[in-house]
């Protein structure tokens, strides 16, 4: 194994999960040493399973792989253009899912893991951080994620003196491939869109008729669902991974205007009628053995979940290679504790990375911790390095969680919650586009489109002008 020898020039990362695996790699890469600290297996967590790092929980999909036209597609682009470690193993193991990136989550893991423990620079070490890491550990960052462990999260509040905010997150079911009823069901992206990987026909797809479709939500309300633990009842959840019961409650037509629309595809059982509803099953692994419940992410208990579930079209005899379950994720009020380069401003030694901070989703936890890694090598260096743009995805991010984006008031940010990078982030066009190449008016949703991709394009110019000034910096010093 290797040791990394005790050093002031030392990075150590608490938490080996996309963030934290992110940060150790852009710090190595940028030469200087690194412990990694995870404490898996020797302590697990509600959501974990394996020892892996970057072992992902929830969802295997890092959702639109799209550059020219969709903020989180654009954000990959720009992670591929600055190295990244997740976006290279994820690359390495897609499979497909329509205009998507997913992937296979336990090649994943292991391509990232890999890559951490060959490096030259990079040692893992493996066992809990259970405080606030030690006085002489100059420059840290904490990605611990939204499961961080009760001593450490207890320390950090009681270093800010601030109240850590917490929110829900919920897990969807897996299914055997082999156990879904293809006599009823069929594969097809929808509007056959063509992904990473893909063929235009990556997702199963299981129909409902009208009556079936209320059966089925009546199912969803009544099912018995996972007990809350007393501090567990004022928690909210976060609305971009609601549980499908929850979506169920909130109004009878939520679900066909959400995961189960049945816009974009065509049953070629019986094409001649419409589905009144639609449930989709994404490939979960490279193999195709396992495909998840897209949007099924719930907090019933086990044995309801089979009985509800069985009721698809389809699934009748369904096996799950695992079922859903409900997690307490915690984060930080990053805009009033922390700085723009992500310190601790009560202890600037300590720098946050990852979901913890109050971004939402993988790419975006994972972006967060390249940024990190990028700050944290730059101060061993006495390096100045300037935030990423505003216009593009990565400083759109950066702005949102340290409060760039939020209304404040004398005492500090009004409100701060979870987001996911979109273009309500960016800094508006100074001169949106108005007419096409061909000297014609745009019209109607063309302006929208035309305005996004012209956010995109700015965004990976300004992109590339901030990391050849970021290396001249280098070169220079």
């Amino acid at each position: 194994m290797k040791e990394i020898e005790s050093s002031r020039d030392a990075v150590h990362v608490i938490g080996a999960g996309l963030a934290g695996s992110e940060a150790a790699w852009q710090v190595a890469q940028a030469g200087i040493p690194v412990v990694l600290h995870e404490m898996r297996p020797h302590r697990m967590t509600e959501a974990h399973r394996t020892d892996g790092l970057a072992e992902l929980v929830c969802s295997n999909s890092f959702r639109s792989d799209d550059a020219a036209n969709n903020a989180v597609g654009l954000l990959h682009a720009e992670m591929r253009r600055l190295g990244s470690l997740i976006m290279r193993s994820a690359d390495a193991n897609q499979v497909p899912a329509g205009g998507a990136l997913a992937v296979d989550r336990d090649g994943f893991s292991a391509a990232v893991s890999k890559a951490l423990a060959d490096h030259p620079r990079i040692e893992i070490r493996r066992g809990e951080i259970d405080g606030l890491p030690p006085a002489d550990w100059h420059n840290v960052i904490v990605a611990t994620g939204p499961l961080t462990s009760a001593p450490l999260a207890d320390a950090i509040r009681a270093l800010t003196d601030e109240s850590a905010l917490a929110f829900f997150d919920a897990i969807a079911p897996i299914v055997h491939r082999d156990s879904i009823d293809m006599s009823k069901a069929w594969f097809q992206s929808r509007y056959d869109k063509v992904g990473p990987g893909g063929t235009g026909a990556d997702y199963i797809n299981c129909p409902m008729t009208e009556a079936q479709y209320h059966a089925f939500v009546d199912a969803l309300i009544d099912g018995e669902k996972v007990d809350f633990k007393e501090w567990e009842t004022s928690t909210p959840y976060f609305d971009g991974c609601l549980p499908i019961e929850v979506m169920a409650e909130r109004g009878r037509e939520t679900l066909r205007h959400g995961p189960m629309k049945p816009v974009g595809l065509t049953n070629p059982h019986d094409p001649t009628v419409k589905p009144y509803a639609i449930v989709q099953l994404r490939q979960d692994n490279k193999l195709g053995t396992l495909y998840n419940m897209v949007g099924f992410q719930t907090k019933l208990k086990h044995g309801a979940q089979t009985r509800v579930f069985r009721t698809i079209p389809g699934l009748e005899t369904a096996e799950f290679a695992r079922l859903g379950g409900l997690h307490r994720n915690t984060f930080l009020n990053s805009p009033k504790l922390l700085d723009a380069q992500l310190r601790l401003r009560a202890e600037p030694r300590l720098r946050f990375a990852g979901q913890m901070t109050g971004c939402e989703g993988y790419v975006e936890s994972a972006a967060i911790g390249l940024i990190a890694g990028l700050y944290a090598a730059a101060d061993v260096r006495a390096q100045a390095l300037a935030s990423p743009p505003p216009t593009t995805a990565l400083g759109a991010l950066l702005g949102h969680i340290t409060g760039g984006h939020i209304e404040t008031i004398d005492s500090g940010p009004r409100s701060f919650q979870p987001m996911n990078i979109n273009f309500g982030l960016f800094p508006p066009l100074a001169n949106p586009p108005t007419k096409k190449p061909d000297g014609t008016r745009l019209r109607g949703n063309e302006k929208t489109v035309a305005k996004k991709q012209a956010i995109s394009a700015r965004a990976l110019a300004d992109l590339d002008r901030w990391i050849a000034d970021a290396l001249r910096v280098a070169q220079a010093a």
